[in-house]
């Protein structure tokens, strides 16, 4: 009778959590992750229209340096 299988410790780890956390702690910490994961997605989607925009202007340069040669 050795170490435990990874079903006992989930189960432990899931006891410790609700009696030292709470259940609205719990709930509170998901409700946190679940806001940071929807904020990390937003940055993403603002970079890539920045880079989007930047590779216009870019391209709005060149352009412009042609017609004055």
């Amino acid at each position: 009778m050795g170490a435990f299988s990874i079903w006992h410790w989930l189960i432990v780890l899931v006891v410790v959590l609700v009696l030292f956390g709470g259940g609205g702690k719990l709930s509170k910490l998901m409700g946190d992750a679940g806001s940071g994961i929807k904020a990390f997605k937003k940055g993403l989607k603002e970079e890539n229209k920045d880079t989007a925009a930047s590779d216009k202007e870019e391209s709005k340069t060149i352009s412009e340096d042609k017609d004055k040669v």
